[in-house]
């Protein structure tokens, strides 16, 4: 059942590339029948939240998951530990009130920054997470530089200050609603390459794929999440991974940006289409360049099997 608007659990990170604004162009595209929801680049997970919030889920399986263990680590505290990220998060966000840069450099330098290394150099870092680490996630990326989450190759958080006015750091009632939403019976939570995520998938599900995209120009690359890159060797791999599940029979739908080498991986490619999926470009809004001048409109390219036909009215609870 859908949910009214004071019900529904939001994203709690800014992320680059974040989907809220694209979701009613998505929406015409989520299947009407499917019986698990996989999400290998979690993100944000503004889609399985509005899946979620629209009551697409019940009953149903989902998979998340994400290579950046941050994320993960950050997401099973909100999900076990709810009141404790809250105690942690607001004692943030008073500092910040007190404090302001000062703080945010304290924070990110003297705090996350050692404790991420610490956690980063044993085996399964999420699990090495606690509820003040998972509120330092959050605080860095509520008040960092574009709401962004990046690592350098040594693997240190390194987003500036952002510039921010009256700015909410702590919300609590929605940080409860998505632990709500993370306990959900069938929801897991999971640090996976998307080869892993994808192995399984097929007929009966639907797959939600947002990579890190690549970029439309030499300076626009963003790919930044791990120390790891995401580059054009990455995309083809992901491109065969998409082809396979969608001969599975798996129904997909992926975003991207429309770079040349996207362009070719998808749209009017023999074994895209082959596999019977389809471009469409959808209008975004750029947030994120060096140039606030460059920040604007562009197109992004969805690329999915299903038809909008397929697709099942969606709760007018929500538009």
């Amino acid at each position: 059942m859908a949910k009214g608007r004071s019900t529904l659990a939001r994203p709690i990170l800014k992320w680059a590339g974040g989907k809220r604004q694209l979701l009613p162009a998505f929406r015409p595209y989520y299947p009407g029948d499917f019986s698990r929801y996989v999400e290998p680049f979690v993100g944000s997970g503004a889609v399985f939240l509005d899946l979620y919030n629209s009551g697409r889920l019940d009953g149903r399986e989902a998979r998340l998951s994400d290579i950046n263990a941050d994320i993960i680590g950050c997401y099973l505290m909100v999900r076990d530990a709810p009141e404790a990220v809250i105690a942690a998060l607001t004692a943030m966000a008073d500092g910040h009130r007190a404090g302001g840069r000062t703080h945010f450099y304290e924070v990110r330098d003297e705090r996350f920054n050692p404790v991420r290394r610490l956690i980063h150099s044993e085996p399964h870092p999420e699990l090495r997470y606690t509820p003040e680490v998972a509120a330092m996630v959050i605080y860095l990326n509520r008040t960092g530089y574009n709401g962004l989450f990046r690592v350098n190759r040594r693997g240190h958080f390194n987003v500036p200050a952002g510039r921010h006015g009256s700015i909410r750091i702590c919300d609590a009632d929605n940080i409860r609603r998505l632990s709500a939403a993370f306990r959900r019976p069938g929801v897991s939570l999971q640090v996976e390459q998307f080869g892993q995520a994808l192995a399984g998938a097929g007929a009966g599900d639907f797959v939600y794929l947002d990579p890190p995209y690549s970029p439309v120009s030499r300076t626009a690359y963003f790919t930044s999440y791990t120390p790891a890159r995401f580059g054009p060797e990455q995309q083809a791999a992901l491109q065969q991974a998409v082809i396979a599940i969608a001969a599975r029979g798996a129904r997909v739908l992926l975003s991207n940006s429309i770079a040349p080498d996207i362009s070719r991986l998808y749209d009017g490619n023999p074994d895209a289409c082959g596999a019977g999926l389809t471009t469409r470009t959808v209008e975004a809004r750029r947030a994120i360049n060096s140039r606030a001048s460059a920040r604007g409109a562009v197109l992004e390219y969805l690329i999915t099997n299903v038809s909008a036909a397929d697709g099942q009215p969606y709760p007018t609870v929500l538009k």
